[in-house]
């Protein structure tokens, strides 16, 4: 039985794992209206300018962030085969959204959940925010991102669901690439699902889309890790999986 997500849980998620953002941009509209009466009048017209440019883009934002993970078709998987009976890695950065879904939807999965986030490494407040609402789940490995503690070739697909882009050091990412890679089965395929560093997804976060990495960044880590991209899938404008393959010998420099 496949799980279903609660309503409104993606926007509720992004409130709550950064809550000091939209507390500081609430505070401050209250603060800019409550002074608004005391300051001069031309003054009043930025104040109020202000107010109107803070709402409008917290309110857009979550509006698109609505449409990305509570209404859109993202947390059905649509782009995943059937993975009955085979061997998965899931590897997350410390947040882990889609194992249940996953094992919900291909109850005889061998599935192997991994978390490679480092406190020391990996900074984000967000995602340490997430594991203090959400545990870690059971029989969760953790692993490093420059070795995966699995032989070589031993899953048929690998999934990396907003995880890798946690990994701000380019040499660190193309290493834990190289270890999918080695880990990969021949004729496997890997799925990296990503928000991307473009203009669909600095509209609704601005400044914010410099957390996301640009597609030639991912090509050329692809690239460097001996896979090939066998193909693309968009999810909304904002959201794209890339399936991978191996590409030769991954022991070549």
């Amino acid at each position: 039985m496949e799980i279903k997500r609660k309503p409104f849980q993606g926007v509720l998620n992004i409130v709550r794992f950064n809550r000091l953002k939209y507390l500081l941009s609430g505070f401050l509209i209250v603060f800019l209206l409550s002074i608004n009466s005391l300051i001069p009048p031309y003054l009043q017209f930025i104040s109020l300018l202000l107010v109107i440019v803070i709402g409008f883009f917290i309110t857009f934002s979550l509006l698109i962030s609505y449409l990305i993970y509570d209404c859109s078709s993202l947390y059905q998987l649509k782009w995943i085969p059937d993975l009955n009976s085979k061997d998965v890695l899931n590897i997350n950065a410390g947040f882990d959204e889609v194992s249940v879904i996953l094992q919900g939807k291909f109850p005889s999965l061998k599935l192997t959940i991994s978390d490679f986030f480092n406190l020391q490494k990996h900074t984000e407040r967000a995602i340490r925010r997430a594991r203090a609402i959400y545990p870690v789940l059971p029989n969760t490995i953790a692993v490093d991102t420059h070795h995966l503690p699995f032989s070589d070739h031993s899953f048929d697909y690998v999934i990396a669901f907003f995880s890798a882009h946690e990994i701000r050091d380019k040499n660190e990412r193309v290493t834990f690439f190289k270890e999918i890679n080695r880990v990969l089965k021949p004729g496997g395929k890997i799925y990296v699902t990503e928000h991307l560093r473009d203009v669909a997804n600095f509209i609704p976060y601005s400044i914010g889309f410099f957390h996301f990495y640009p597609k030639n960044t991912w090509i050329q880590t692809f690239t460097q890790s001996n896979l090939k991209i066998d193909g693309e899938v968009k999810i909304t404008p904002f959201v794209t999986t890339f399936i991978l393959s191996k590409d030769g010998d991954i022991f070549k420099n």
